[in-house]
């Protein structure tokens, strides 16, 4: 690792000059804050010319260099590759772009072994944590906690199902995944893994994985016994800093095909709810990419659309839970990293707005930093109805299926398109299968549930390919049916760890 090299700084201020390597194996830092690079590394002169031949792994190894300075040697070469190079998507490229006619493009990122976006992050962390702890000389095993609105817990237990020297524990909303998405954790093979529903929302479960984090006696306890936590949320750098590599994979696919001239400004339209995917976007943006706007879509939880609206962060409302269950979210943990770039670096002030977020539910930022966010991102909401009329528009149209999701995406670039007159081509990044959704995506069809089997009934309804590993979920036996207080989450995590 070279004088130049990239270090990292806690959101918070009050700890820095951290390798990537430690920042990912620690996941959090130590007081409270989430990792950031010291300064965005911009994307050297002639890199999207480089990069238009590429494979997405290649692409993916580029962009991660960048980042990862200090993993050398041909690792990240050999890492991208494992994960996605090795046959685990079933797509050519991990992260295809589809154009429809009249100039819709969809980034589709659910092409992985788990059928949704934490796949690009999620099959390349095992890999990353595993160098991590080696280069940090770290002897301790890693016990690798993950709360999920659906998609990140099932990603989570895959990628680390038997990784040696660690354990992974996923926290569910029992009432707030899809039938689909609770049986694919509850059914997930591996010796090393754990799965529990919550009583509670998805802001529970978050709230008590960083609860445990916190616990001072947890942590003695199990420095014990030769054992620390980590993270596979997107608080983990190493979760965010690969998902920053399909949105200059996406840009190199447009320029292949045409569709934009080199150095064309771009927008993206970003379905998110705990602000990590739409934040890659926004580091992609820094480094240099051409985009012009990242465009925030809410469902009917629309505290995001509210805040950059009104620059007032608020979690005071009621919770809802949608079509879209993975945006049901009220407490977005990577905005943090956010406040932390528009506010100049500024930790004090960041540790001001989480204090007053811990203590009122709410915050409020300077003009000046609400102008900053304005820059760069545009923002709107819809409403489940809003979002099965726009699946049905497009399978009606195109003959195309899309899931909730990226219905919500859909419907509130319409509706900027028709407020701003914004032409720029626009990217929706389509985070899941529709088939994770087949309920939801059914009525929308005015299909029905269709029986019990809801897989085979999308299929017979739209004529559509079913991916293997949702199929593949017909008839496994549930080995996870544990259900725990908001209480109870640490005492789930001691009996596992300990």
């Amino acid at each position: 690792m070279g004088v130049d090299a990239l270090l990292y700084n806690s959101t918070r201020g009050r700890e820095g000059g951290y390798t990537a390597a430690m920042a990912i194996a620690g996941g959090l830092a130590g007081d409270g804050g989430l990792f950031v690079p010291e300064e965005a590394p911009l994307l050297p002169e002639g890199a999207i010319d480089a990069m238009a031949p590429m494979r997405y792994e290649e692409r993916a190894e580029y962009v991660l260099r960048e980042f990862l300075d200090d993993f050398g040697g041909g690792e990240l070469a050999r890492y991208t590759r494992e994960a996605y190079g090795t046959g685990k998507f079933d797509a050519d490229g991990a992260a295809p772009v589809r154009s429809l006619a009249g100039g819709d493009y969809f980034l589709e990122l659910w092409h992985g072994p788990t059928c949704a976006f934490k796949d690009m992050a999620l099959q390349i962390l095992p890999s990353l944590m595993t160098a991590a702890l080696q280069k940090t000389g770290d002897g301790r095993d890693v016990c690798v906690l993950a709360a999920t609105s659906g998609d990140t817990g099932k990603a989570a237990l895959e990628g680390f199902r038997d990784v040696g020297r660690t354990k992974v524990i996923v926290f569910y909303p029992r009432d707030g995944v899809s039938d689909i998405q609770r049986l694919q954790m509850t059914t997930q093979e591996g010796e090393n893994v754990l799965v529990a529903a919550v009583e509670g929302n998805f802001d529970d479960a978050q709230a008590g994985v960083k609860n445990i984090f916190s616990d001072a006696r947890l942590r003695e306890r199990l420095t014990a016994r030769g054992v620390f936590l980590s993270s596979a949320n997107s608080i983990n750098w190493g979760r965010l800093a690969p998902q920053i590599a399909y949105y200059v994979s996406a840009y190199c696919d447009l320029v292949n095909n045409g569709s934009v001239g080199r150095g064309e400004h771009i927008n993206f339209c970003v379905p998110t709810g705990n602000f990590g995917n739409i934040l890659a976007g926004f580091y992609a943006k820094k480094m240099g990419l051409p985009i012009a706007k990242l465009i925030c879509a809410s469902n009917r939880n629309d505290v995001l659309t509210q805040f950059i609206n009104t620059g007032v962060y608020d979690r005071n409302r009621e919770f809802y839970t949608t079509t879209s269950p993975s945006m049901d979210i009220l407490v977005s943990s990577n905005l943090e990293r956010l406040l932390y770039e528009m506010s100049g670096s500024d930790g004090t002030a960041v540790n001001g707005y989480m204090e007053a977020l811990a203590r009122e539910g709410r915050y409020a930022v300077s003009g000046a930093v609400r102008e900053l966010i304005a820059g760069s991102f545009e923002c709107g909401s819809c409403t489940d109805a809003d979002a099965g009329r726009a699946i049905a528009d497009i399978f009606n149209r195109h003959g195309y299926l899309i899931d909730p999701h990226t219905a919500v995406a859909y419907e509130v670039l319409r509706r900027y398109r028709e407020r701003t007159g914004d032409g720029a081509p626009t990217v929706v990044v389509s985070t899941a299968s529709p088939y994770k959704f087949c309920g939801s995506v059914l009525d929308a069809l005015g299909c029905g549930a269709g029986g019990a089997d809801m897989i085979d009934a999308l299929r017979a309804a739209t004529g559509t390919v079913a991916p293997a590993p949702l199929t593949a979920l017909r008839g496994k036996r549930e080995r996870f049916t544990r259900t725990v207080p908001r209480g109870g989450m640490l005492a789930a995590v001691e009996e596992f760890c300990l």
